[in-house]
């Protein structure tokens, strides 16, 4: 199993790994939330910052906390984040 799989099969328990990397903005997403450092340093060295980016531009509602959310925004170079992307009912 490839680091990849391995991160997608203990971050998406409910899926198989494959199917977790196929949806490559969601799996972003998952690790940029709830990856371990490692987690973060190995996906690096697959993924542009661009690619993260781009997952902060569209994030999924619901998912980010506060936290990971700001985190991100200056880890990135995009300055103080806006607001949650929230859920619209």
């Amino acid at each position: 199993m490839s680091e990849l799989e391995q991160i997608a099969a203990r971050l998406f328990w409910w899926k198989e790994p494959q199917e977790a990397l196929a949806d490559r903005h969601r799996f972003l997403a998952q690790v940029m939330v709830y990856g371990t450092t490692e987690d973060v340093v190995a996906v690096r060295r697959f993924f542009s910052d661009d690619e993260l980016r781009n997952v902060l531009a569209d994030a999924p509602p619901g998912l980010f906390d506060p936290r990971s959310w700001a985190y991100w925004h200056v880890a990135l170079g995009l300055g103080p984040p806006g607001e949650l992307p929230r859920r619209r009912l």
